[in-house]
């Protein structure tokens, strides 16, 4: 039973040191220009939209067709979120 356990043990601990998803870096290391940020995906200036695609941000108000907090809904009405 000590040998099984010992065995699983050791497999168990080659797994897990030998994953590499993110390793370490030093204390105090420089940040890297390798990350990219982004927004869902979309990229600078554009987010997902309800059935997954890519829709610009706007930072003008007026250029929506509802107010803040409603959405077009079917038929072309404004309709409050979360109805």
């Amino acid at each position: 039973m000590i040998r099984i356990a010992f065995a699983a043990a050791l497999a168990l601990g080659a797994i897990v040191s030998s994953a590499q998803a993110m390793p370490l870096a030093p204390f105090g290391a420089p940040a890297s220009d390798v990350v990219i940020p982004v927004a869902g995906g979309c990229g600078t200036g554009w987010h997902r939209g309800p059935y997954g695609g890519c829709l610009r941000n706007y930072a003008n108000p007026a250029a929506h067709a509802c107010p803040r907090g409603y959405h077009i809904g079917p038929g072309g009405a404004c309709r409050g979120n979360g109805k």
